[in-house]
C-alpha cells in the first residue's frame, strides 16, 4: 500500500523541520513495507529571496547507495513537460540548465532522509511545480512528493496587533492580581496561625503560674 503525505502549509520561507514528522511516519509505515515523501504542498516566496525546499522520505529499509535513486524536476504547470534539474545515482549530481544555472544546491542529509534543496536569488520565472521523486529497493513503489511554488514581488502587510496586546495585557494583570491575593490570603492564615500559637503559649504560662502559686499557699 502507498500513500504520500504533504504538508499543506502555506509559508514565505517554509522553515519547518520535517525530520520529527518523517520520524512519526516512518515508525507507523513500516509494517506496511510502503515508502511516504512529506512536502510542503505549497510555498510563497519573495521574488530576489533564498527558498529551502524541503522533501523528507520515509522508507522501511536502510537506504543503499548502489540501489537508491532520486531526482527533483521542474515544471511551469501540471501540463508541461517535466525538466530534471537534479538526480542521484550513486552520487548527487546537480545539472546545470538553462532555467536554474548554478542556483540550485542540494543541502540535505542522505543519512536522515533528507533530500532538500535551496533555491538561491528567486525568479518570477522560477513560478511553477517542484518534484521530489524517491526509490529505495526493495520498496517497489516510487515515492513523489509535489510542490507548487509561487514567487511574490511584495510582502503581505503586517497583522494588526493590538487586540492580541490587549488581550496579553489583560491576562496578564489578571494572573498579577490573582497572585497578590494569593500572598494576601496567605500571609493573613500565617498571621492568625501565629496569633493563636501565641495565645496558647500564654494561656500555659498563666497555667503554670497558677499552678506554682497555689502550691506556695499550701506551704505556709
Amino acid at each position: 500500500m502507498h500513500f504520500t503525505l504533504q504538508k499543506r502549509n502555506k509559508t514565505w520561507m517554509p522553515a519547518i523541520n520535517l525530520s520529527i514528522v518523517g520520524l512519526m511516519v516512518y515508525i507507523m509505515a513500516c509494517p506496511a513495507s510502503s515508502m511516504d515523501v512529506l512536502v510542503h504542498n505549497q510555498i510563497n516566496v519573495l521574488n530576489g529571496t533564498m527558498v529551502r525546499i524541503q522533501c523528507i522520505f520515509t522508507s522501511c529499509y536502510k537506504m543503499d547507495v548502489n540501489k537508491f535513486a532520486m531526482n527533483w524536476t521542474y515544471q511551469e504547470n501540471t501540463n508541461e513537460t517535466e525538466e530534471m534539474f537534479m538526480t542521484y545515482k550513486k552520487g548527487m549530481m546537480p545539472l546545470r540548465t538553462d532555467r536554474f544555472s548554478d542556483r540550485v544546491q542540494f543541502v540535505g542529509n542522505l543519512e536522515k532522509n533528507d533530500l532538500s534543496i535551496t533555491l538561491s536569488d528567486v525568479q518570477l520565472s522560477d513560478e511553477g511545480v517542484y518534484n521530489c521523486y524517491v526509490r529505495n529497493p526493495p520498496d517497489r513503489i516510487q515515492g513523489h512528493g509535489i510542490i507548487n511554488m509561487f514567487v511574490v514581488t511584495e510582502l503581505p502587510p503586517p497583522r494588526d496587533s493590538t487586540i492580541a496586546v490587549a488581550i496579553g495585557a489583560s491576562v496578564g494583570g489578571a494572573l498579577a492580581v490573582l497572585i497578590l491575593s494569593m500572598v494576601v490570603v496567605k500571609c493573613i492564615r500565617r498571621h492568625k496561625k501565629q496569633e493563636l500559637i501565641s495565645d496558647e503559649q500564654k494561656m500555659e504560662e498563666e497555667g503554670k503560674l497558677d499552678a506554682e502559686g497555689g502550691t506556695e499557699e499550701g506551704t505556709k
